[in-house]
């Protein structure tokens, strides 16, 4: 009985060796196809090099500032993405050296939380709508999008102009301020214009998340560079993607206003097949451009530092960094790809877009060989140790020992994979450095244990489709959105600039607001809301950007328990409402625009202690001032919007904004009364110059009434 354990393992052994010899013809076919792809490109770039680039004129960033903007669209679909949609439009529009664009987020009617995130933002930035979408969510992205972009070509209408582009992109894209520059003068000789994708760097340590930089630094490289150049086409990644406006209704007509294909989960990739079928001209475009980075410390032996590179201009974004989020994105692609794709538009074209199509779909298989070849060689492993220390008995001799083709076989894979792995190093290294291409070769084997379960998960998720006819609906990706500290420093600018690059106001309407701003030593914000130029809730929003403080909304109920801390006297003074306390315990007061240095140190010492400052509209601090004085109806809307006694003094010319503040520090309420009577008595203005301010406010009010 003893020998029929020896005899199994012995036999169990000999069918291994033929698992793996038929592994190995498998992997070496597929290694096959790879090496075609690297060859063509190698090739072709050594062609080009000898040949086009001698005689090419790189394309100028000063050429792309000569062309006259084009209106572009911005495309952002948006399912719970709360958490990072206000910091990517932030960023956007700081980075954006563009004047002539809009965007345009979908948000879903049961997503409250993203909508009013985005709410937020609209009242930030002019060219920034919400498009709610009608039904609840998640359905998936396709849908989403063409809400969008029939709120587009409404705007168009609504507007009286027509977009040149529809650009798409993510809620996590970190963009270029050249982007839509680019875009503008390529516009509209390229129907499609797809942008290099790229991950932002990641740590040494964070393998999973580090195999999308190892990933889209080749791909983005070389395989979509190879496909352009086979089949005068590329599909859309979904993000860094412009559409022209010929191509966006060319998809319309054919498809009954739904431009993007509602039956895919990967409706970037349908899309360029479909334009390609419509004979339109897409193009991979590679634009060198200069990134300002923080290149990460490798193992800690060196301080983090910041580096200028020069690449591809790309949209960047930081990708999951879970297996299991990691996994299920990939799933998604790989159910849009490799088997929607397959079931919708079957093998059509030419053939080396057949050929290209085999490529995207082989994966649905190949993972599985793969990790079977992992399993096979850990198996083997287990074998040599066991035979080592005598734990088997003599094993039966590969049947393939004396196989010459079987030899041939398994060297020309050793080749491959070295080629792989060389490749990937190099790709990897252009952009990130050489650490990182080091790091690169271990996480190889990462992806491919994360593509293995991410083509389960397809498969699963597909078969259960068909079986049931359940529609697949977005399965959604939770993203990360870089820090200030992550990308280049925030530019400081002053509040007229900042209003220009949001389109608030335009350039003529600054000139005139500081000409104003001089003249009657107004702060420029009320220069610009008593003119009409500009709403509170612009202003406000802009200094809380400027300044990087919270923005808040008064609650008067807070008003009377906040005096204790902060005297009515200093908040008059200053300008602020005592308003409770944050989760760390500081007092907070509100202010319509930020404290200097000398009047937030007054405030700490009369309150007891540090304070945070937060920003609310000019009207919340002219009602909290009545309300604290005892006005019964400082609520009412007729007086909400009702200016204060000493704006309106400084804004008509009676008194200086210094001589206002002087008497301010005198101003006692509970014994000076009523502070236009103060003023007088003070000898700061005249009576006739209160009665005037007194007139105008009863007509503001008055004004409100009829509202």
């Amino acid at each position: 009985m003893d020998l029929y354990p020896g005899y199994y393992a012995q036999q169990y052994y000999y069918g291994l060796q033929y698992c793996a010899g038929i592994i190995a013809v498998i992997i070496l076919i597929s290694s096959a196809d790879d090496l075609f792809i690297d060859l063509y490109y190698w090739v072709r770039r050594a062609y080009r090099a000898l040949t086009v680039k001698r005689e090419y004129t790189p394309l100028k960033a000063a050429q792309l500032h000569e062309r006259a903007e084009q209106p572009i669209a911005i495309m952002i679909p948006a399912w719970q993405e709360y958490d990072v949609i206000a910091a990517m439009l932030e960023d956007a529009v700081r980075v954006l050296d563009y004047r002539n664009y809009v965007i345009f987020v979908g948000t879903y009617v049961n997503d409250a939380a993203t909508s009013a995130e985005v709410e937020r933002m609209r009242m930030r930035y002019k060219q920034l709508h919400r498009v709610e979408v009608p039904h609840d969510g998640p359905t998936c992205k396709a849908d989403c999008l063409n809400w969008v972009v029939q709120a587009a070509l409404q705007h168009e209408r609504n507007a009286d102009l027509e977009f040149a582009g529809f650009v798409l992109h993510d809620s996590e894209d970190v963009l270029h301020s050249l982007e839509l520059k680019f875009f503008n003068f390529l516009l509209p000789r390229k129907d499609m214009i797809q942008l290099p994708v790229a991950s932002l760097e990641r740590h040494w340590y964070e393998l999973v998340a580090g195999t999308y930089m190892d990933e889209f630094a080749e791909w983005h490289a070389k395989d979509l560079v190879v496909r352009e150049s086979m089949t005068g086409s590329v599909p859309s990644a979904g993000v860094g993607s412009c559409f022209s406006r010929r191509a966006m209704l060319a998809l319309i007509d054919t498809t009954k206003n739904q431009p993007f294909n509602t039956d895919s989960l990967t409706e970037d990739y349908d899309v360029g097949t479909r334009l390609l079928k419509l004979g339109m001209e897409s193009i991979f475009a590679v634009f060198p451009v200069q990134y300002l980075t923080r290149r990460k410390s490798m193992f800690g032996l060196s301080e983090d530092r910041e580096v200028t590179v020069t690449v591809p201009l790309s949209v960047r974004e930081f990708f999951p960094d879970t297996i299991r989020t990691a996994y299920r994105q990939r799933a998604r692609w790989v159910l849009g790809i490799g088997m929607q794709g397959w079931q919708q538009t079957g093998w059509s074209g030419s053939l080396a877009n057949r050929y290209l199509l085999f490529r995207d779909r082989k994966g649905v298989v190949t993972s599985f060989v793969g990790m079977l070849a992992y399993v096979l060689v850990l198996q083997f492993i287990a074998f040599m140790c066991a035979a080592s220390f005598g734990l088997t008995s003599d094993l039966l001799p590969s049947p393939f020992v004396d196989s010459a083709w079987m030899n041939t076989v398994l060297l020309l894979n050793t080749i491959a994979v070295a080629l792989r792995v060389v490749q990937r190093v190099y790709f990897v290294s252009r952009l990130y450095g050489w650490e990182q291409g080091i790091v690169s070769i271990p996480r190889m084997i990462v992806a491919n244990f994360i593509n293995f379960l991410a083509v389960s998960r397809a498969w699963r998720l597909f078969s259960s489709h068909l079986v049931t006819g359940k529609r697949l609906a977005w399965d959604k990706t939770m993203h990360d959105f870089p820090s200030a500290a992550g990308l280049s420093e925030k530019r400081r600018q002053r509040l007229g600039e900042l209003l220009v690059s949001w389109q608030a106001i335009n350039e003529d309407q600054l000139k005139t607001a500081m000409e104003d701003e001089l003249a009657s030593e107004a702060p420029l914000g009320r220069v610009l809301l008593a003119r009409g130029w500009l709403d509170e809730e612009t202003l406000a929003e802009a200094l809380s950007f400027q300044s990087e403080l919270q923005r808040a909304a008064l609650d008067p109920s807070l008003l009377d328990e906040g005096q204790t801390h902060v005297p009515l006297e200093h908040a008059i003074r200053y300008r602020i409402l005592p308003q409770g306390t944050d989760h760390a315990g500081r007092r907070i007061v509100l202010a319509a625009s930020p404290l200097e240095d000398e009047a937030l140190k007054e405030i700490e010492r009369v309150s007891g202690g540090p304070v945070t400052q937060r920003i609310v509209r000019e009207s919340e601090i002219a009602t909290g001032f009545r309300f604290l004085r005892g006005a019964g109806n400082a609520l009412e809307p007729n007086e909400t919007n009702v200016p204060l006694l000493g704006d309106l003094l400084i804004q008509m010319g009676y008194i200086t904004r210094d001589s206002f503040n002087e008497a301010l520090k005198v101003y006692r309420p509970e014994r000076d009364g009523r502070i236009g009577e103060f003023m007088v008595a003070y000898g700061a203005i005249s009576a006739r110059a209160l009665s005037d301010a007194v007139q105008t406010q009863i007509r503001a009010r008055e004004a409100g009434q009829h509202t």
